[in-house]
C-alpha cells in the first residue's frame, strides 16, 4: 500500500520479489486495524464500531435481562467498549466522528436501562440523552480522549525515539486545503476537555 494525499500516486509503484508482483491495495488490516491509502481514520472507526454492533447484537438479550443487575450488565457493556476503543489513542477524531461513537453508546446504554414511563402521560419511552448521562457518566469521547493524554505522558519521558515522533515536525508544507484535525490539535484539546489539569 502506498500512502499518499494523492489519489493516484503509488499506482505504478510495484514490488517485484522472486519474479512475483505484489498486489497494490487502497485499505489493508494489519494487526486489527485498517489502514487506507489516504490515512483516513473514518474507515477505520466503521469497522470498529460494526464489530461493536455485532459484538453488541449478540449479547442484546442478556444486556436488556433483567435478571442480571445493572452494575453487571455494564461491565458487560464495558468489555465491548473495549473492542470498539482498541487502539484509540492514535486517532484524531471530528466532529462527526464523535457523534457517531455517542450514537452507538446511546443505543447500546438504551438496551441496558430500558425504557422510562412518561409520569404525564403514562406511556412508555426511550430515555433521551440527557437522562442516558446521568444514569452513566462515562462518555466514550473522553474515553478517547484521555487515553490519548494518557499515552502521551508515556511516551514524553522517553526521550528522543519516540518523543520525536510525537512533537516532530515534517519539513514538507501541507496542501492548501481545509486542514484536517491534526493527531496533535486534539492532544491540545485534550487535558481541558477531560478535566485534567496539566500543560
Amino acid at each position: 500500500m502506498f500512502i499518499s494525499r494523492d489519489q493516484n500516486a503509488g499506482q505504478s509503484h510495484k514490488i517485484k520479489t522472486d519474479n512475483r508482483t505484489s498486489e497494490r491495495v487502497e485499505q489493508l488490516q494489519y494487526v486489527g486495524i485498517t489502514l487506507t491509502n489516504q490515512n483516513f481514520i473514518q474507515e477505520e472507526i466503521k469497522s470498529r464500531l460494526k464489530s461493536g454492533k455485532a459484538c453488541y447484537h449478540s449479547v442484546q438479550n442478556i444486556l436488556s435481562s433483567s435478571l442480571l443487575s445493572k452494575n453487571t450488565r455494564i461491565k458487560i457493556y464495558a468489555i465491548i467498549i473495549l473492542l470498539v476503543l482498541y487502539g484509540c489513542a492514535t486517532w484524531s477524531l471530528t466532529l462527526t466522528e464523535e457523534r457517531r461513537l455517542r450514537v452507538f453508546e446511546n443505543r447500546v446504554l438504551r438496551g441496558i436501562f430500558g425504557s422510562k414511563r412518561d409520569e404525564v402521560t403514562g406511556e412508555w419511552r426511550k430515555l433521551r440523552n440527557e437522562a442516558l448521562n446521568v444514569l452513566y457518566s462515562h462518555n466514550i469521547v473522553l474515553a478517547i480522549k484521555s487515553g490519548k493524554v494518557r499515552w502521551v505522558k508515556h511516551v514524553a519521558p522517553m526521550g528522543k525515539g519516540a518523543y520525536w515522533v510525537l512533537v516532530g515536525k515534517p519539513e514538507r508544507s501541507r496542501p492548501l486545503v481545509r486542514f484536517r484535525r491534526r493527531w496533535q490539535d486534539n492532544i491540545k484539546m485534550g487535558p481541558q476537555e477531560v478535566g485534567w489539569g496539566m500543560d
